[in-house]
């Protein structure tokens, strides 16, 4: 508990204390840490996991201040909670992303009814930008935990060499609606009224552009090509590590051109785990030193992903020429997994209106 003499003298000192993102935030008075922890249903000191690299406990009152620092609602609190839970899951391997010197942050996709009874998570035009408050709060609690929880500060413990914008904050939500293919929190073993967060370590978004029309039969094939080339960019710890994941996010006009091809999620991630490879001969010419071997043929051709279902595959953003592809970390005991937990709305209580000072 910490005293200041004015919410603007408290700002000041949670930026000196290096408590922020660097960006302002919204000052965690008891009032309002209270209210979102009422919100989550839940005990304020149950321990919702460990966060490296420091190891500290994310109890639901500190993830609760990290909620409200960064602006989110009561509504929310339960996509932030699960968000939490899911990161700290062994298999992540929390710490060591935390501490690679790769760009990777957590991205997290909201799937389910949550989408809409948690604050409205977009999943249309610019969803993954600025503009849309569910998004960029939820998001960015769960960057400001890992920061204040986890102990992850820039240049100490957080190695990362240049960082990217998603460590700001990287939310978005599927649109299940509109999609070809079934909630991807199906995928997950969940059911289709369940509502969850899926999340991989990944990189900023890499622009697909495609031209294309779902009544050409040709579509699809040159589709699923440059999604493929995309992901065996040479530059990419996916090429040089692989086994990590891809998240893959299609327009609504490069799903229909899947739906009408007739090709389920299970199909797009086999089609594209098989064309996503590269030559021998181009690692050669970037100097890879991790998967050449001296007596491999230049013309040979290695497969970037072994498992097609880590490719996360799903709709979202506006209509028109761009997929957007993330590769991953690839790195890490876990090699990158791909963890999820279930949002309970069902644990949400009624908050009193706050006191306005």
């Amino acid at each position: 508990m910490f005293d200041a003499k004015s919410e603007n003298d408290a700002l000041e000192n949670l930026h000196q204390m290096g408590c922020t993102d660097g960006l302002p935030v919204v000052v965690p008075t008891p009032e309002r840490v209270s209210r979102m922890v009422l919100a989550t249903g839940l005990d304020p000191d149950l321990n919702l996991g460990i966060m490296g690299p420091m190891h500290g406990v994310a109890t639901v009152e500190k993830v609760a201040v990290a909620a409200v620092m960064a602006g989110c609602t009561p509504d929310h609190a339960p996509i932030v909670v699960a968000s939490v839970r899911a990161v700290c899951r062994p298999e992540f391997d929390l710490t060591e992303m935390q501490s690679t010197t790769h760009c990777t942050a957590p991205l997290v996709i909201v799937t389910g009814a949550a989408r809409y009874s948690c604050g409205g998570v977009a999943s249309g035009f610019g969803a993954l930008g600025p503009g849309h408050r569910a998004n960029a709060s939820i998001g960015r609690a769960l960057r400001l935990a890992m920061l204040n929880i986890g102990g992850a500060r820039p240049g100490t413990s957080d190695m990362s060499l240049h960082g990217h914008p998603g460590k700001f904050t990287y939310c978005i939500a599927e649109d299940e609606e509109n999609s070809p293919f079934p909630g991807l929190h199906t995928s997950f073993g969940y059911e289709a009224d369940q509502s969850a967060v899926i999340i991989t370590g990944a990189e900023a978004p890499h622009s697909t552009m495609f031209s294309g029309d779902a009544d050409d039969p040709a579509s699809i094939d040159y589709l699923l090509n440059v999604i493929s080339m995309v992901m065996a960019n040479p530059g990419s710890n996916n090429v040089h590590l692989r086994d990590g994941s891809f998240s893959i996010i299609l327009n609504p006009d490069h799903a229909e051109i899947i739906k009408r091809a007739g090709l389920s999620r299970e199909d797009t991630q086999s089609e594209l785990t098989k064309r996503a490879t590269i030559s021998v001969g181009t690692l050669r010419k970037v100097g890879s030193k991790f998967s050449v071997q001296d007596d491999q043929d230049d013309h040979e051709l290695v497969q970037v992903l072994k498992d097609p279902s880590k490719i996360i595959l799903f709709q979202a953003g506006g209509s028109g020429l761009y997929t957007m592809v993330m590769p991953s970390w690839c790195a890490g005991p876990h090699k990158n997994a791909v963890v999820h937990a279930e949002i309970e709305l069902d644990q949400a209580c009624e908050i009193p209106a706050m006191t306005l000072q």
